[in-house]
């Protein structure tokens, strides 16, 4: 619980919300950030946009990007934060797309591939990842993953 403790603390100090669109990790990375006394003054709301015309409707992902590029995808993170953010009307808004697995994979694409997404402010940041193990242990990486991207954005502001 360190990364998360130090995220809320970070995010309380500066004033800001956040708000989560999580696809692969089904709500664990706002569950860790619930877990942090206090989150109630930063977290405002969070989506669990799994199927692609929930990230349509809660994070305003274009139709157009999904069918280009696919759920699983740069492009898609990005739009994602971007567009939780907004919908949620937060400081900051982080995002989460990936193949857990163990089924899904492709050459392109393999298990374990995920992109989250950062936007503090309109500024948006992007990282790619391709986790190892078990479903439970690509969700697990790539929620600490997540807090520590928002964590590198909140220090470079």
């Amino acid at each position: 619980m360190e990364k998360e403790n130090e995220l809320v603390k970070k995010l309380t100090k500066k004033g800001y919300t956040i708000t989560t669109a999580e696809s692969c990790t089904g709500g664990l990375l706002s569950a860790a950030i619930v877990n942090v006394s206090g989150a109630s003054k930063v977290l405002n709301s969070a989506y669990v946009t799994y199927s692609n015309e929930a990230k349509e409707v809660f994070a305003h992902v274009a139709h157009a990007t999904l069918e280009k590029y696919g759920a699983v995808s740069r492009e898609t993170a990005s739009e994602m934060c971007l567009g939780c953010a907004e919908t949620a009307d937060a400081d900051m808004g982080l995002s989460t797309t990936g193949i857990a697995g163990p089924e899904g994979g492709t050459a392109d694409k393999p298990v374990g591939l995920v992109y989250i997404g950062c936007s503090l402010h309109g500024d948006t940041a992007v990282k790619e990842y391709v986790f190892q193990g078990s479903r439970e242990e690509v969700r697990r990486q790539t929620v600490e993953a997540a807090l520590d991207l928002a964590i590198q954005c909140l220090n470079k502001e």
